[in-house]
């Protein structure tokens, strides 16, 4: 495996700049924005595209440093209702597809995105009770009639392109547990696969570790980020796992992400690096930064150090006991 981070964390640095503080910090491997959520303040797909002598220096400052490319990363909605928004972000998603395949990245990141309720609805609608019975309706319209659809030809897309999508698992998308991945997977072919973060997991009551497993006998992780989660004991028992509150309002929340070690004890991650290896899972541990009681860069360097204790980076061995 790899150490990787995501680049755009260093979004205040040019890219040369972010390239070698990763380095500095011994990281192999980044994940970088082509829009949508991301931006792409580093990576802009317009450019690049129509630009052969650029797309050669961009890879000359990825290669002079000993770094490669894990994935590029769009996350947005292509799924909104509103047409404009949707439009947006499929269009990063076709671009970001397109460059991929020219920097030969094996992957591009991204929500599965979530519809509205019906064809004239202007937000997302994320059912997540079975009853009362409207929202069966709802979902089964929206799986139907959008989620399947879309990536079923987006699947196909990026597979012409030899590119793998990785769909974060997150919530308020259509695709957020590894039952939702594994039913999308099963119905738009094996292009479609998890970007699993481990944070997200979490929060929705999941095992991380079960969830490598369930995925990985599948051949389902196409990527996966660091990133942690700690639960507050006293806060969930009053606002629940979908506490509507802001991320800002960490002291009154039910949950909030954490840096590597600081939701779960090294143990723990260690077991998470151990079901990856046994999973078959061989590539990029990519660090994700999201912890609001530590600067970008002190979260990014105590992750760092954490997962070198336990990242397996050489290839298994011979069983010479057996």
């Amino acid at each position: 495996m790899k150490l990787g981070v995501f680049l755009v964390l260093f979004g205040d640095r040019s890219f040369e700049e972010a390239l070698d503080f990763a380095a500095s910090q011994g990281v192999k491997a980044v994940e970088i924005g082509t829009g949508g959520n991301p931006g792409n303040k580093h990576c802009n797909p317009d450019e690049l595209l129509e630009n052969k002598t650029a797309r050669e220096q961009f890879k000359k400052a990825l290669d002079s440093r000993g770094i490669t490319i894990s994935a590029l990363s769009c996350h947005g909605n292509p799924l909104h209702p509103q047409k404009a928004l949707a439009k947006a972000d499929h269009e990063d998603f076709l671009k970001t597809v397109q460059l991929a395949e020219l920097l030969e990245v094996p992957v591009v990141n991204t929500f599965s995105g979530c519809p509205g309720d019906h064809e004239d609805a202007k937000y997302p609608n994320w059912p997540v009770a079975p009853w009362p019975n409207d929202y069966q309706e709802i979902l089964k319209w929206q799986w139907e009639n959008k989620v399947i659809p879309y990536w079923s030809e987006m699947g196909k897309y990026a597979a012409d392109h030899k590119v793998k999508v990785g769909l974060e698992l997150h919530g308020g998308f259509s695709v957020h547990t590894p039952a939702t991945l594994l039913r999308l997977r099963e119905a738009a072919g094996e292009a479609i696969g998890a970007n699993l973060d481990p944070s997200h997991m979490w929060w929705q009551g999941i095992d991380p570790v079960q969830a490598i497993h369930i995925l990985g006998r599948e051949g389902a992780i196409h990527h996966f980020h660091a990133k942690d989660t700690v639960i507050d004991p006293i806060n969930v028992n009053k606002y629940g796992i979908t506490d509507m509150q802001s991320y800002s309002n960490m002291l009154d929340r039910a949950w909030q992400f954490r840096t590597v070690g600081y939701g779960h004890d090294i143990k723990t991650w260690a077991d998470i690096i151990s079901a990856l290896r046994l999973v078959g899972y061989d590539y990029v541990v990519s660090i994700e930064h999201e912890d609001g009681l530590m600067s970008i860069e002190e979260g990014f360097t105590k992750a760092v150090r954490n997962l070198q204790s336990i990242i397996i980076e050489d290839s298994s061995a011979d069983m010479w006991w057996v």
